[in-house]
């Protein structure tokens, strides 16, 4: 099964509350990307802790992907939110078994490591028992959408695959009609799509074409 998870960079809540409006109709998961300016270049809107608990009144299944240097606490506070998908990066946490288990115990259903494009896959090896997934990043600067494909991207999803085939791995970046094909026959299963939907003029029939050309790819 194939699963297309629109994404959102917010500069405020109501930018999270807006894209769930915008995709609740056909799509029943959000991706909500944070930044730290530190991990990554860029800065998002990040919730205080009074903000905290009303970020999972947005009708949708919300995940997070923390681009966040250190995310433990940012985690735990999206989770008692409500968010039940928390996804930090291998290389901005010192204590990566600690993190995964701390957002599980504040409520995550599920937990996962993002991995950059040029990071040794060998990195996710000692956390594989306590993952649900491993999100690729699939362009070579992460933080902004519309970024272009890194081509590389097919055959490091397809050699992560051969060690791990029963692993779920999501992609993320430059997902797109010409590329979500090659990532799905490559064992892709999760794809997170930004530009490709936020600028169409009909995101629910792109996102149909989407999943009808990922699973293709799969068959």
């Amino acid at each position: 099964m194939v699963e297309i998870i629109p994404t959102v960079v917010p500069h405020s809540v109501d930018d999270i509350q807006k894209a769930a409006a915008m995709y609740r109709g056909f799509a029943p998961v959000l991706h909500v990307d944070f930044a730290d300016g530190l991990f990554a270049p860029n800065t998002t809107w990040l919730p205080s802790i009074h903000e905290g608990t009303s970020l999972a009144l947005s009708g949708v299944v919300l995940e997070a992907h923390l681009m966040v240097q250190e995310p433990q606490e940012i985690g735990e506070r999206l989770a008692r939110a409500g968010y039940r998908r928390i996804i930090g990066h291998v290389e901005a946490m010192a204590h990566v078994g600690e993190t995964l288990a701390a957002w599980r115990e504040s409520g995550a259903r599920e937990v996962g490591l993002g991995i950059l494009a040029r990071t040794p896959l060998e990195a996710l090896d000692p956390y594989m028992t306590q993952l649900d997934m491993v999100q690729m990043m699939t362009i070579s600067k992460i933080g902004v959408q519309g970024l272009p494909f890194d081509e590389r991207s097919p055959t490091r999803v397809a050699a992560l695959h051969r060690v791990y085939p029963r692993l779920l791995i999501s992609v993320d970046g430059g997902v797109g009609e010409k590329t979500i094909g090659l990532l799905a026959a490559a064992g892709a299963r999760r794809f997170c799509a930004g530009s490709v939907l936020s600028k169409s003029s009909d995101p629910a029939s792109t996102y149909r074409t989407l999943i009808a050309l990922a699973e293709s790819g799969v068959e």
